[in-house]
């Protein structure tokens, strides 16, 4: 889930509340419960922590309908994702994907036409540095005991978001039929991520992305993820995401929810779609993370 556990619990104990405080004022990159990407697809602008290892897996279903074209995509799809923070809190090191099984069917003649396909969608390894973190300095301010407003109040400064950078590289095979005609062997991806974490157990996350650049079919994506923790264990979000490209231009939408099992383990569900018909998409997604946490404070090393 990409909301911060630092600001999960809103209890109204003031005990709560200074833990709470601490917990922000350790360390600005590694939690104490898993931070995950899931459910949506936008990425976090903090790592994972280093020597934390984490495994993000979903399957979604697929289910799109191209009405002036007049063919269907039936299938599945599984998205997974693999985050090492490595050497430093800053850097996180990554490697990600999608598998897509589907049917296309052509519709434009009197027999339909079907062809079974399957394929990585995508397939990224990348690395990930936090620039700028607001909350370095967290320690210096001190919670108020005596009023839990002052605590969970609006905070101007909190419009100031974290920023990190991602590079990486795109691996596609050859003779793919799920992505763009050219998009075989080496292309590279470029992303800066943003996140504000407000008072509530609000976290706003935003992502402009370059993709397959130097390709004819290099695509510009914009992902806008809202969450909001109303207990320990359960978040909900919302997410628009913008895509422009000559192969595929959409603007997709996503809502659903997770629950955090243990301190290590979380699982997510949601839903997704459009609102065109070139082609109208709906799928649903199921998903889990997992992390090895084998990290340890400065003082422990």
């Amino acid at each position: 889930m990409k909301t911060n556990p630092k600001q999960m619990t809103l209890q109204k104990s003031f005990f709560i509340v200074a833990l709470l405080f601490l917990s922000c004022s350790a360390n600005a990159q590694y939690t104490e419960v898993i931070n995950s990407n899931r459910p949506g697809v936008s990425k976090s602008a903090f790592s994972v922590g280093t020597n934390v290892v984490q495994f993000e897996l979903g399957g979604f279903s697929i289910d799109e309908e191209h009405t002036p074209l007049n063919f269907e995509i039936n299938g599945f799809g599984v998205d997974f994702a693999v985050r090492y923070g490595f050497l430093l809190e800053q850097l996180e090191l990554s490697l990600d994907g999608v598998y897509q099984n589907d049917t296309f069917t052509s519709n434009t003649s009197s027999i339909p036409f079907e062809r079974d396909r399957a394929n990585l969608r995508n397939f990224t390894i990348g690395a990930k540095y936090l620039v700028y973190d607001p909350y370095k300095n967290a320690e210096e301010e001190k919670p108020n005991l005596y009023s839990y407003h002052a605590n969970n109040k609006f905070k101007w400064k909190s419009l100031i978001p974290a920023v990190a950078v991602f590079a990486g590289a795109n691996f596609d095979t050859e003779d793919n039929p799920i992505t763009p005609p050219d998009a075989d062997g080496f292309s590279p991806k470029v992303m800066v991520a943003t996140q504000n974490n407000f008072n509530g157990g609000w976290v706003f996350v935003t992502n402009l992305i370059f993709d397959r650049i130097g390709n004819d079919f290099s695509e510009f994506q914009y992902v806008l993820t809202l969450t909001h923790s109303f207990s320990p264990q359960w978040v909900v979000f919302g997410e628009a995401q913008g895509i422009k490209g000559d192969f595929y231009s959409d603007n997709l939408f996503r809502f659903g929810g997770a629950y955090l099992w243990t301190k290590n383990f979380q699982l997510d569900a949601n839903v997704a779609f459009n609102t065109k018909d070139t082609p109208s998409v709906f799928n649903i997604g199921f998903g889990a993370s997992y992390r090895l946490d084998f990290h340890k404070y400065k003082t422990e090393q």
